[in-house]
C-alpha cells in the first residue's frame, strides 16, 4: 500500500510536524510506503481563475500554471491512500495547502474524478487556543465532497490534547493502513 502524507506548516518541528510524524509511524508499522509531500517547501501558486473563471481546469483537468501542482497531484492519483495534515490559520488550513487544494478541487471536481471514492485522514492542529480546528475540518471535508472523496477519520489537535492525541495518531495510522488493505467497515 502506498501512502501519501500531504501536509503544511511552517514549522518543521512543530505540532502539525510531530502530529504528521505519529501517522506516519502508524502507517509504517503496517508495511506502508509513505512518502510524506511538504507544501511549504513546494512552488504552488494560488489559482488564477484564468478563463472567465473555469479555464483548463474545467476543459481538460489540466491547470495551466507550471509549478510543482501537477506532479503532486499525480502523486495523489497514484496513492491507495491519502492523509492530509495541515496547521490552522484563521479556523482554515495554510494558505499554501489552501492554495493547492483549491487547483486539485477545479481539476478533479469539474473534469479528472480520478480522486472519487479514495478515503482519507484529515488532520488540523492548532498551537494557539485551539479553536478553529473543527472548521477547519469542515472546509476540508466539504472539498473532498465536491471530488467525491470519503473522510475515514477528522482528528483535531490542540496544545491542549496533544499528549493524549500524538499516541493516538500513531494508532489512526496503523487502524487506516488495516482498513486500506482489508475494506472500510462502514458504509457511505
Amino acid at each position: 500500500m502506498k501512502v501519501v502524507i500531504l501536509w503544511s506548516s511552517p514549522n518543521t518541528d512543530g505540532l502539525t510536524a510531530s502530529a504528521k510524524e505519529q501517522l506516519k509511524k502508524g502507517l509504517i508499522s503496517k508495511d506502508c510506503e509513505v512518502e510524506e509531500i511538504h507544501l511549504n517547501r513546494c512552488k504552488i501558486e494560488h489559482c488564477r481563475a484564468c478563463g472567465n473563471g473555469w479555464g483548463t481546469c474545467n476543459k481538460n483537468g489540466t491547470c495551466v500554471i507550471k509549478d510543482d501542482f501537477s506532479e503532486i497531484y499525480d502523486k495523489l492519483v497514484k496513492a491507495d491512500g491519502i492523509v492530509f495534515v495541515t496547521a490552522v490559520y484563521w479556523s482554515d488550513m495554510t494558505e499554501c495547502f489552501k492554495a493547492f487544494f483549491d487547483r486539485m478541487r477545479r481539476c478533479d471536481a469539474s473534469y479528472n474524478h480520478f480522486l472519487r471514492d479514495k478515503r482519507c485522514v484529515l488532520v488540523a492542529c492548532a498551537g494557539g487556543t485551539g479553536r478553529g480546528t473543527l472548521e477547519c475540518l469542515s472546509h476540508l471535508e466539504m472539498g473532498l465532497t465536491h471530488m467525491g472523496m470519503r473522510a475515514y477519520d477528522r482528528i483535531p489537535v490542540v496544545r491542549y490534547n496533544k499528549d493524549y492525541m500524538l499516541p493516538a495518531l500513531e494508532a489512526a495510522g496503523s487502524t487506516y493502513a488495516e482498513r486500506l488493505e482489508n475494506g472500510f467497515d462502514m458504509y457511505y
